[in-house]
């Protein structure tokens, strides 16, 4: 082999240095007749078999493909760490997502009846996973963050489309300005409410009661103002500049109500669990009569009732302190 071949071979070898081991070519002339009969004597099967080691992709195990999920939880007091995830809770939780994306897919091919639809739904399974957390003791650090971020896509990007491609669209930069202020917002009120739960156990009152309009409530109420319009007949594309302006303002004013310090009501102190009397179930059924009859309108008079509710509340708490300290 000429110089130059040497040079190249040398090359290559530096190159691979680091992962397999082999001496150069300049350390072969270093050391001699000994190191040229490196590659001559059974240290070069050594070197081949390190070769092959190195080259040698590892087997994973099929099992070991998804990483078994472990968190610590308290029992009687002690952290102890357990495997696995509860099912029950977080299939809830996973329909909430498939209704918060097939409501996307759904606005951006115009369907918005659908989006608005699936939205609804989403609330729903929202609502029951936590029931079903709570009432059959499964709640988890996971089915919490996995639920904040189904949250985030059906109840920030889901209502921000729909909105965007039913009419704020015609307002160009200020609508899709309009629609990001609200995702954004969302955003804020769950990363709030998860640091708030994480840093101490809530007291009674502060159960009852969230702080800013729960962004499934504000999803609610898009929804079924888009819903209520369509089945009145209302196009949102033939809307004038004004009326879209209108809405415009609406959507970014439910959207800032989930990071104002404004309390609403919860329902979470409502014990599911005890004896109530017959006349509640009696009331239920006339709900249920009643939504059956004008679904998009009556829930979305619910849902501004409920958004009117907390500024009432806290009028309520400032005139009730006013008045102490007279």
């Amino acid at each position: 082999m000429s110089i130059k071949g040497y040079e190249v071979v040398n090359v290559i070898i530096i190159q691979y240095r680091s992962v397999i081991h082999l001496p150069t070519y300049f350390d072969i002339i270093s050391g001699g007749q000994k190191g040229l009969n490196i590659m001559n004597n059974e240290d070069a099967n050594t070197v081949t078999q390190d070769i092959d080691k190195e080259l040698t992709p590892t087997a994973v195990p099929l099992d070991g493909l998804v990483d078994e999920h472990e968190e610590l939880v308290s029992v009687e007091g002690k952290k102890v760490r357990r495997k696995g995830i509860f099912l029950l809770p977080n299939l809830f939780t996973t329909g909430a997502l498939f209704a918060g994306f097939y409501s996307i897919v759904a606005s951006i091919d115009g369907r918005f009846e659908a989006a608005a639809i699936a939205i609804v739904f989403a609330m729903i399974f929202d609502i029951l996973d936590g029931r079903v957390a709570r009432l059959t003791n499964t709640s988890s650090k996971f089915g919490a963050e996995y639920d904040s971020l189904s949250d985030m896509v059906s109840f920030g990007l889901a209502p921000a489309l729909l909105m965007f491609t039913w009419t704020l669209g015609n307002l160009g930069k200020v609508g899709w300005s309009v629609s990001f202020v609200y995702v954004a917002c969302t955003a804020l009120r769950l990363a709030k409410f998860n640091t708030q739960s994480a840093s101490a156990e809530l007291d009674k009152k502060a159960k009852a009661y969230f702080n800013g309009l729960a962004s499934p409530a504000a999803a609610g109420i898009l929804a079924t103002f888009v819903w209520t319009c369509l089945d009145l007949g209302w196009v949102g594309s033939a809307f004038a500049g004004e009326v879209s302006l209108a809405i415009a303002v609406f959507t970014g004013i439910v959207g800032v109500m989930m990071v104002v310090n404004v309390p609403y009501y919860s329902f979470k102190d409502i014990d599911f669990r005890s004896r109530v009397p017959f006349v509640v179930i009696f009331l239920v059924v006339l709900v249920f009569g009643l939504v059956t009859v004008d679904p998009p309108r009556v829930f979305l008079l619910t849902g501004l009732t409920y958004l009117f509710s907390g500024p009432i509340i806290q009028l309520k708490s400032w005139l009730k302190l006013s008045h102490s300290q007279k």
